[in-house]
């Protein structure tokens, strides 16, 4: 005889925070399938990836380093700052691009899979949790045979766990900002030595313990402005997590279903047992912001497909096809015809290739140093009886790390140009203002352009191109 499959009680709403505007926690139960594996490879990929940035080298800087005090940005070998804020602010609305791409075609399946909050949540603090509490019915089920304190020590324990959890955590996302280096220096030391980077540090850590000990799906449904945008990124074509209510209803209980009931009894069910839906509420007990997702696409659903492997589950169980609780479009889900290419895309589509092609171009044309020529305030020429004299400053930023020689030279041989210090000399991340005196005959090259040259000892160079100040022909001299 088969055994019947355990229908679970139900009276969840449709999301976690209530009417009243207090929180419901959600304690989902745990989860295994083919996608809870999957997730759990990607997580561990997408962790190691993260920790493993700020040590990982290009170019002999950081892959991912932003020192904010320096104003400095090094992104994968490429070198930003202060200089370079518009060609940063171009990189950030491409990469918002291909998210409103990506958005658009596959739902949220970044939220899902490769968000970090989701990361963290799911591939460290959550399986602590389900291991050493376990589920509500475990938690209750500890209280009838110990007491009101049978969880205290397993949750004193957990919340151990967590604090150091959220120290490595806050330790990572530090080490984007201060180096790894630096980092270690800061931990090897005595904090008072450092108060405000301790103090700093022990912002972010209750920061993060707060955050995945307790706020956890608030984050998504309340402070993430991505989950916003979802109403307007996603249409009927776009790849989501849904219910295939044409298969699944009306739904009917287990017992009714199974093949070992009365006769009698899964005739007086009726229509009822034509749904292939049991409504045993796996799909709503596995989910982590507590919604249902057999109402249809909701803004809290973070597409992290765990109702789709309870539900694969239950179907396994009852020999019937997988894929009632599935991946697929509003299309798909209803029957109708999918379209993968499609007007909102194609325009997302071409935006996001013609940004990401300007950065391109802006990128290549990127040099490690910066260069201007400013032109000295007060009188813009004097003259010494005879040439006419422009005085200028010239500003050199080194935007690498390493030290460089840079020349400073004249670049037409109409004008007489005098550097002090030609060969200047700087530090990763050093400037230095040098003087230039720009010299020609009176009232021959007034108003004429003039070029000016500034190299490293890699080859980039930079020309600067100024305008020649002077009296006209026959004007004297105040």
């Amino acid at each position: 005889m088969k055994k019947s499959l355990p229908v679970i009680e139900t009276s969840w709403r449709e999301s976690s925070i209530l009417p009243d505007g207090s929180r419901k926690r959600i304690v989902p139960l745990a989860i295994d399938g083919r996608f809870a594996t999957a997730r759990k490879f990607v997580f561990a990929v997408l962790v190691a990836i993260l920790v493993a940035l700020p040590w990982v080298k290009i170019a002999g800087n950081p892959a991912v380093f932003l020192d904010i005090p320096a104003r400095r940005f090094f992104l994968f070998g490429a070198t930003f700052n202060a200089q370079d804020a518009a060609l940063v602010v171009l990189l950030f609305f491409a990469v918002a691009l291909t998210l409103v791409v990506a958005t658009s075609l596959l739902g949220r399946a970044f939220c899902g899979w490769a968000c970090p909050q989701t990361v963290f949540l799911e591939g460290l603090f959550r399986p602590f949790e389900q291991k050493i509490l376990g589920t509500i019915a475990d938690r209750k089920r500890r209280e009838r045979l110990h007491g009101p304190t049978a969880n205290r020590g397993r949750t004193i324990l957990l919340h151990a766990i967590w604090i150091v959890l959220a120290t490595f955590v806050a330790h990572v996302f530090v080490s984007y900002f201060v180096s790894i280096p630096k980092l270690f220096q800061m931990v090897r030391t005595n904090p008072s030595a450092h108060p405000e980077a301790f103090l700093w540090m022990s912002a972010v850590t209750a920061a993060f313990y707060g955050n995945f000990s307790r706020f956890r799906e608030q984050t998504c449904l309340v402070v993430c402005p991505y989950g916003r945008l979802q109403a307007v990124l996603v249409d009927d074509d776009s790849l989501v997590v849904g219910y295939d209510a044409t298969r699944g209803e009306p739904r009917g209980k287990a017992v009714a279903k199974a093949s070992h009931a009365a006769p009698d009894a899964a005739e007086e069910s009726g229509p009822a047992s034509k749904g292939a839906c049991v409504d045993c509420g796996r799909c709503v007990a596995v989910c982590p912001t507590g919604i249902d997702i057999r109402n249809g696409l909701q803004l809290d659903c973070v597409a992290c497909s765990a109702c789709i492997d309870a539900c694969d589950d239950v179907m396994d169980r009852l020999k019937q096809p997988r894929g009632l609780i599935r991946y697929d479009s509003l299309n798909g889900l209803a029957g109708r015809a999918k379209r993968v290419l499609r007007p909102r895309l194609a325009l997302y589509a071409i935006a996001t290739i013609a940004l990401i092609t300007a950065t391109t171009f802006a990128t290549r044309r990127h040099h490690s140093f910066e260069a201007n020529l400013l032109r000295n305030t007060g009188t813009p020429y004097f003259s010494d009886g005879k040439d006419v004299v422009n005085g200028f400053e010239l500003h050199v930023v080194n935007k690498g790390a390493s030290a460089t020689d840079y020349a400073v030279a004249g670049d037409d041989p109409r004008f007489t140009f005098v550097v002090p210090i030609s060969t200047p000399h700087l530090e990763g991340g050093a400037d230095v203002r040098v003087p230039v005196m720009v010299r020609a005959p009176k009232g021959t090259l007034t108003g004429e352009k003039f070029h000016l040259k500034i190299s490293n000892a890699s080859g980039e160079s930079v020309p600067i191109e100024a305008s020649f100040l002077g009296p006209a022909a026959g004007e004297s001299i105040r």
